[in-house]
C-alpha cells in the first residue's frame, strides 16, 4: 500500500499537539519515529471520517517502543489521530513482520 510520500511532513496543531501525550503520554517525536520504523505495519483503511480516510500504522520508536497510530493524510502531509502503546494482539501481529 503506497499512501505515504517520502519525504514525510508531519501536522502538529493546537488540536492534535499535546492529545497524545495528556491521554498515553506518547511524544510528537515518538510518533514520527515509527513511521520510519523498517518493520512497521501499515494497515488498510479503518474508517472515514469527516470525508478523510484513516489508517493504521504498528511500529517501533527508537527506545524500542511499540505504537499504535491512527492517521489521516491532509495536504501532503501525516495528521496523527491518536497514538497509543499497542495491545497484546497487536505486538504479536508487529512480531510477524519482523
Amino acid at each position: 500500500m503506497t499512501i505515504l510520500e517520502e519525504p514525510l511532513h508531519f501536522e502538529w496543531d493546537a488540536g492534535n499537539r499535546d492529545k497524545n501525550w495528556v491521554k498515553h503520554h506518547v511524544t510528537n517525536a515518538e510518533c514520527e519515529e515509527v513511521f520510519s520504523d523498517p518493520h512497521k505495519r501499515l494497515l488498510p483503511v479503518v474508517s472515514q471520517a469527516r470525508g478523510e480516510e484513516r489508517y493504521l500504522i504498528i511500529g517501533q520508536t527508537k527506545q524500542h517502543r511499540r505504537l499504535f497510530i491512527v492517521f489521516t493524510i491532509r495536504k501532503h502531509a501525516v495528521r496523527v489521530i491518536s497514538a497509543r502503546d499497542v495491545h497484546r494482539k497487536e505486538r504479536i501481529l508487529y512480531e510477524k513482520a519482523t
